[in-house]
């Protein structure tokens, strides 16, 4: 194998291009990157960056120097548009066909869009450095914040603005913030720690258009009639994956790049991060993570794999942990948190914001979430990682 090439540059893309350098690669690696900038990491934009608490670079994965010592072919400010794995070819967007021997798909995710109100100033979404930034410069201006969205993102963005001293609106078509996430029970202690701050909340509501003056946007309206006036709109309703490039490359897509347990989708072909669908062991079906730590983890998996060659590659079947910072509460999240499963409190007590659940589904514990108590939440975890081994 003497050429590879890593389609994306974050965590994921990184992490893969400077464990092939570390597995012994010695070949020519060549990453493509769509932003001009370096490799930098996603979670501090909805939070350090958003609210001016560190400057861009920080967020740099690597410093230049690590990244020039990986000898890498960088094309950056480059879109991938196609893939043969037939002919084993990338085609970017500038016109150039990049051959391979293997390559990795890192493209991550695309923020979903609302079907109205982005045409408007004041608009936003929020995946790159750039998004972030944008945003801040507004934020300065001290407006009125309407947040589309009460995932992780949504959540995080309300309770950054909030920090700055803001007027905030939380809007989404679930009970509780992070519903999806952690189900209502946990929500619903979300909720009340964002009205402990002063944001408002406003569930079980759809936006059904937004309003504005001289292509600005002034309102955000609800299915009730309600319109909830805003100099500033951040739209946070999900993410889909990065995979429009492959629609007809013959490389198999669903919710994501479909892989098999080693991560490799065709001959040749392996994926990772948020983009990567693939068979997880334990989970018994596809799953698809959009974590910070899978990211890492599962493109260090990818690219050991490729290396030893499909005869030789191990299944990756990590047990999933995620985490979000809100004020002054760290809410970490091991396994799987279904919101339809039952929930009991270990350790700790909800009323005084410090405790450890674990979720309980057919029997058995699939999930433990920690509300500031990583301690308390690590000696749980345990009984999650014993059933997962079995």
């Amino acid at each position: 194998m003497d050429r590879i090439v890593v389609v994306g540059a974050s965590a994921a893309g990184l992490t893969a291009a400077d464990t092939l350098r570390r597995g012994g690669f010695t070949g020519t690696l060549t990453m493509v990157g769509d932003e001009l900038r370096l490799p930098y990491d996603r979670p501090p934009l909805s939070k350090q960056i958003l609210a001016g608490d560190w400057e861009p670079h920080k967020a740099t994965l690597r410093p230049e120097r690590d990244v020039q010592s990986l000898a890498l072919h960088l094309k950056l400010g480059c879109r991938a548009t196609g893939a043969d794995p037939v002919a084993r070819t990338v085609t970017l967007d500038n016109g150039e066909h990049l051959d391979y021997d293997g390559l990795i798909i890192a493209t991550g995710l695309r923020p979903r869009r609302l079907p109205f109100g982005h045409d408007l100033a004041g608009v936003h979404v929020l995946r790159s450095l750039d998004d972030a930034l944008t945003l801040r410069a507004q934020l300065l201006a001290r407006p009125r914040v309407v947040v589309i969205g009460a995932g992780f993102l949504g959540s995080e963005i309300a309770a950054t603005a909030r920090g700055l001293g803001l007027d905030v609106t939380l809007v989404d078509v679930e009970p509780t913030p992070l519903a999806r996430q952690v189900g209502s029970e946990i929500g619903q202690l979300v909720a009340e720690t964002h009205r402990d701050h002063g944001v408002s909340l406003r569930m079980r509501r759809h936006v059904t258009s937004m309003t504005g003056e001289n292509g600005r946007v002034t309102a955000v309206v609800l299915d009730d009639g309600t319109r909830l006036p805003a100099d500033v709109v951040v739209v946070a309703i999900g993410s889909t994956p990065a995979t429009d490039w492959l629609a007809d490359s013959g490389i198999p897509l669903g919710d994501g790049v479909l892989c098999d347990p080693t991560c490799r989708a065709v001959s040749g072909v392996y994926a990772a991060g948020d983009v990567a669908n693939w068979a997880h062991p334990l989970a018994g079906g596809r799953i698809r993570l959009e974590q910070r730590t899978n990211a890492t983890q599962q493109a260090v998996i990818a690219a050991r794999n490729l290396l030893a060659g499909p005869n030789r590659a191990l299944p990756y079947a990590p047990i999933p942990f995620g985490w979000t910072d809100q004020y002054d509460t760290k809410i970490q999240i091991h396994g799987w948190c279904s919101p339809d499963a039952h929930i009991e409190v270990v350790d700790g007590d909800p009323g005084s914001r410090r405790f450890v659940a674990l979720y309980h589904a057919d029997g058995k514990v699939v999930g433990a979430l920690g509300w500031n108590s990583p301690r308390a939440l690590l000696q749980h975890r345990s009984r999650l990682t014993e059933h997962a081994a079995v």
